[in-house]
């Protein structure tokens, strides 16, 4: 059975930078595309970034340029650098895995995520 653990979240400035972390367990991880997701209050849950098992990466456009997804397979382990980060960028953050064409997919289970909140 899949775990997914985030963690990273906080409190942080407009402008200011956070790094995400998913540590993923019951599944052979270098194998499978994974992906940051993000749900804001009141929204739906939506996919910001992905990547595949061969390191392809893909963004939303309003992630592009300010957030860096990478993995590291050794650890079963996922990262999201978020840079510039905005008022926007609030959200609860979670990870799980991406399509083949690194589009939004699941393990049918979702962690408990990380609350990242952008405010001055």
């Amino acid at each position: 059975q899949v775990q997914l653990v985030e963690s990273g979240g906080g409190l942080v400035q407009p402008g200011g930078s956070l790094r995400l972390s998913c540590a993923a367990s019951g599944i052979i991880f270098s194998t499978y595309g994974m992906g940051w997701y993000r749900q804001a209050p009141g929204k739906q849950r939506e996919l910001v970034a992905g990547i595949s098992s061969g390191g392809h990466t893909n963004y939303a456009d309003s992630v592009k340029g300010r957030f860096t997804i990478s993995r590291d397979n050794a650890k079963n382990t996922v990262y999201l650098q978020m840079n510039n980060l905005k008022p926007e960028d609030t959200a609860v953050y979670y990870c799980n895995r991406v399509s083949y064409l690194l589009g939004p997919s699941t393990f049918g289970s979702w962690g408990q995520g990380t609350q990242v909140t952008v405010s001055s």
